[in-house]
Order: structure tokens, then C-alpha cells, then sequence
């Protein structure tokens, strides 16, 4: 584990300027009262009253849909908050993006709210409602939540469910094969199509467009200050937000960082190196492990070199589903696979062994449960997440970066494979077919802050890297770098001491209590008799 305290310059380096994350949605049932413990006009702010920002304007009103049931939802304080859609046209058209602000648990909150930034790019706000709440954020705290523009309760909603329909039925096809890739730019021109005919200007769901969104919800709600907390892509979000509006934020906080600088194809192959390798090396440490699953990283790689050259097909069962659901595994899948079966790590080394021997049910078993999960179709916002991808990543990288940097995480690798990187496969031919203008160079912009912040990284995180984590801290003046070892993508979703320092930290931002790191063990991997 490395946890990095607090560090100060007595010279304070001027915010570089960036362009920051597109944010839309549409706000949630509020109550018609101010809350109970409004009094110094900053919380007062937060009831009926519609305000303006700018072209910006919050209204209060109900909440907006939901795909499941949020229980929470039921006491918190809704409305919308309406934006132009494209801020560099006069006279566009508006959209509006959800707001919900949940309640603090405590019966005296602390007055200034914490914001939530979203992951994806594309996944909505107030479906991670459940996620901040189980963690606690909102003990001492109200809770805003905005869903970015183009988000799934945002209106308009620029969901493509043909583009999740095509990843579901891909499970029967070859994943490394030109004719899949064909077919899923074929899918992604379609839905580009669709909503451009609907009038979206798909140019104007980008980073910088959301980081104004934010800007504009804090002084539409008459907050003076609040508190930044942002998963996923919604780091990068908040790191560009640090640098083009830092007026009213008191800090910051980043979990499973991917910085504006090096997102893209080749950072995806750094952090599947570094979170297999950390799986692997958590295994070999454990004698029962180790015995059990001897050469475990060795294994792996044979697979996928074995599964790209000759692909095995098998069929698994998937509930709700009457007929058996085809699975293909070839060594793209197997890598996208063990991407986000880091999440459950414990069963990795079994799951790898079993297929050695001959048995690829469990890992079929999990590939199929995803992509067949009705959360897996129609929710995500497939034009915020190519708004983001194809104006601020691709422009700036190429598909040779992305084969060199797969080349240095896994030499021995199929050039087949290093193609297409983990979870961005034909990426540039999506974004060929997606048709947007490149974002100036200036949004990969590296953030220089002295807001404080807490950067959180998780040593089996295998979509974002462990390494950037430290890496953002680095110009991040008053940062506390942590990284809690044998945990995934997004700690605060599963580790209990990740939530304790989260909540630490926004009561004392330059200090936060980490001594719970100190108590942390490594997983128990789950044995095969």
C-alpha cells in the first residue's frame, strides 16, 4: 500500500486552464420545503425557489426516471437544471440535466454538500445513488447528483440499446475477428445516425461542456462552496473542472484515477498489466494459492496466446433465458474478461485453472451474465462516452500508441490481440464513424492545484492503473495519495476503510484518518477441492 501525505509549495502556481466533462440530466422529486437546517443562505438555496446562472436556470420539480427503484430518491430535492446544449452557438437549443440532492443522515449536517462526478463516460448520476450511500458519503453531508448530458434521466438521452444489443450478441462471435469489428462500427454509424436525425449536436457532449454544466448548477443553487467527488471518468471530469472553474470548491476527491493526460487506448493496457499482475502477485504470496495455482500470470498468458490462435466455443445458461446463450473465448475475450473479474479476485485463480483444464463454463458463465444483464442494455449514453472518446482521446493518440503501449504491458501477446485494447476495441474506427470535431490539445492538459484533494487508487484496479493515482498527485499541491492494496476499480464501492477515509477526508481535507490501512488483508482465493 502507499499512502502519500499532504504536501505544500509556498509558491502557488496559476490553475492552467482545460476543458472539462460534458453533463446532462433531469432532476429529481423534490420536497416543497427548505431543508430543516437551511438558515445561512447556503442551504436555503437548495428549495422551491428557480434561480438562474448565466443561461443556465435550476428549477425545482420532480425527480426524474429511473431505471430501478431509488428508495432514497423519496426524500430528496429535485428539479432540473436547463443549459445550452452547445454554449459556443448563440441562440441553441436548451437541454436539461437531472438534479437530485439527497439528504445528510446527520440531524446537523455540515453546511457545505459534496457533488458526485459520474463514471463511464456515459453512466447516469442518480443510478449511483445506491453506491455513495452504502459507502456513507452522505453522513454528514447532503449529496448532489447531476446526471451528465446525454445521460440516461437526462433529456434528450443519447442511449444507443442497438449498440448494447450488438456487444450481447457478439458473445457468439469470434472477438478479434475484422468481421466483428465491421459490424460494430456498422452499429455505432447507425445510432449516430439516429440521433444526429433527432437533432442532437453530438459535437457538444464532451468534458468541457460538463465541467460548465457544474459550474453553472453551484451558483444556480446559491452554494458559495462545496465538495467534490468524482469515480471513474468522472476523475478525469473532476481533474478538468479543478482547472477551468475552481471558484467555490472547497475539495476534491478522485477514486480510480484516469487523468486527462494519459487517457486513452494505452493507459488501458498499463493498468491491465499492473492489476493482473497485482492479482498474480497476491496468489503466489499465499502458500494455498500458490500450491493450488502455481504459475498463475505464465498460465494466463498461454491462454490467451492459445485461445486467439485457436477460439473455443461453449454454450452456457443465463436466467430469464429459455434457450442456452452461444459463448466464443478467444484471447481478446479472455483479456476483457479478467479486466473486470478483478472485481472479483478471490475466484480469478480458479476460474484461470479451470480453464487451463479444459473447463471454460465459469468464465462463459460470467461474460454472458454481463452482457445479457437487462442493466447491460439501454442504459449507458453511448454519445457522452464517443463525445468524450472521439474528441479529447483519439485525436491525440494513435492506434500505433495503442499496439506500443500493449506491446511493453504483454510482449508476448498476438498482435491480434494488442489491436484492440481492453474494453476499447475499434475505438478509432468508432470514432471515424462517431464524426466529431478534435477538443483543443489543451484538455490533456496535466491539473497543477492547490485545492486539496484525496486520491484514492486501488491495487488490483485493472481499468485505470494503479500508477495513475500517484501519478495525479504529483501537481496536486495538498494531496493525499492512497492506495489500498487488493481492491478493484473504484474503491469506495467495495472497501470499507476507502469509505472511512473518504468521509475523513471531507471533514478534514488536509488530514484525513488512514490508520485503518494498517488493518487490511489480502483476499482469501477461493480454493478448489
Amino acid at each position: 500500500m502507499s499512502v502519500r501525505p499532504p504536501h505544500h509549495r509556498r509558491s502557488v502556481r496559476r490553475l492552467r486552464t482545460a476543458i472539462a466533462g460534458a453533463a446532462t440530466g433531469v432532476l429529481l422529486l423534490g420536497l416543497a420545503t427548505p431543508p430543516a437546517h437551511a438558515g445561512d443562505g447556503t442551504e436555503a438555496q437548495l428549495g422551491t425557489t428557480a434561480r438562474t446562472a448565466g443561461h443556465a436556470r435550476f428549477e425545482p420539480g420532480p425527480c426524474p426516471r429511473t431505471a430501478d427503484p431509488i428508495p432514497a430518491l423519496g426524500q430528496a430535492r429535485c428539479g432540473t437544471l436547463t443549459v445550452p446544449e452547445n454554449r459556443s452557438q448563440r441562440g441553441g437549443r436548451m437541454i436539461t440535466l437531472g438534479v437530485a440532492i439527497v439528504p445528510a443522515a446527520a440531524s446537523r449536517p455540515t453546511r457545505d454538500p459534496i457533488v458526485w462526478f459520474a463514471g463511464g463516460p456515459g453512466d447516469d448520476a442518480v443510478s449511483e445513488i445506491p453506491l455513495a450511500l452504502n459507502g456513507g458519503l452522505n453522513r454528514d453531508r447532503d449529496v448532489i447528483f447531476m446526471s451528465q448530458r446525454g445521460t440516461y434521466s437526462a433529456d434528450p438521452a443519447l442511449t444507443c440499446p442497438n449498440i448494447d444489443q450488438f456487444n450481447a450478441d457478439a458473445l457468439g462471435l469470434v472477438y478479434g475477428a475484422p468481421s466483428t469489428g465491421r459490424l460494430h462500427v456498422e452499429a455505432t454509424r447507425t445510432c449516430h445516425d439516429r440521433l444526429v436525425g433527432l437533432g442532437a449536436d453530438l459535437s457538444a457532449y464532451n468534458s468541457t461542456e460538463s465541467a460548465a454544466d457544474y459550474a453553472d448548477l453551484r451558483v444556480a443553487l446559491g452554494i458559495k462552496q462545496w465538495n467534490v467527488f468524482g469515480i471513474s471518468y468522472g476523475t478525469d471530469l473532476a481533474l478538468l473542472y479543478m482547472r477551468e472553474h475552481p471558484d467555490g470548491i472547497r475539495s476534491v476527491g478522485i477514486d480510480g484515477v484516469l487523468p486527462p493526460s494519459l487517457a486513452g487506448g494505452a493507459v488501458t493496457w498499463k493498468a491491465a498489466q499492473e492489476g493482473f499482475d497485482g492479482i498474480f502477485d497476491a496468489c503466489a504470496q499465499q502458500p494455498a494459492c500458490n500450491d493450488r495455482y502455481p504459475h498463475l500470470k505464465t498460465t494466463f498468458e498461454r491462454l490467451v496466446r492459445e485461445l486467439e490462435a485457436r477460439p473455443v466455443t461453449t454454450t452456457v445458461t443465463v436466467p430469464d433465458r429459455p434457450e442456452p446463450v452461444k459463448v466464443v473465448l478467444d484471447g481478446g475475450t479472455l483479456v476483457n474478461w479478467l479486466t473486470f473479474a478483478s472485481h472479483l479476485a478471490a475466484g480469478v485463480p480458479r476460474s484461470i485453472d479451470e480453464l487451463a483444464h479444459g473447463n471454460p463454463q465459469r468464465i462463459a458463465e460470467q461474460l454472458a451474465g454481463g452482457k445479457l444483464s437487462p442493466q447491460a442494455i439501454g442504459r449507458l449514453s453511448h454519445g457522452l462516452a464517443y463525445g468524450v472518446f472521439c474528441s479529447e482521446w483519439t485525436p491525440y493518440e494513435t492506434e500505433a500508441d495503442v499496439l506500443r503501449a500493449g506491446r511493453r504491458a504483454f510482449p508476448s501477446f498476438p498482435e491480434s490481440v494488442l489491436a484492440n485494447a481492453p474494453g476499447l476495441a475499434w475505438l478509432h474506427a468508432d470514432c471515424r464513424a462517431w464524426d466529431v470535431p478534435a477538443a483543443p490539445r489543451s484538455v490533456r492538459d496535466v491539473t497543477h492545484s492547490d485545492i486539496p484533494t484525496l486520491v484514492l487508487s486501488g491495487g488490483f484496479d485493472s481499468q485505470t492503473a494503479p500508477s495513475s493515482g500517484p501519478y495525479a498527485a504529483r501537481t496536486l499541491r495538498r494531496s493525499t495519495e492512497v492506495t489500498i492494496p487488493w481492491v478493484a476499480h473504484v474503491v469506495f464501492a467495495d472497501s470499507p476503510c476507502a469509505q472511512s477515509i473518504t468521509t475523513s477526508f471531507f471533514d478534514t481535507p488536509t488530514a484525513p484518518d488512514t490508520a485503518c490501512l494498517s488493518g487490511l488483508r489480502p483476499p482469501a482465493f477461493d480454493i478448489a477441492p
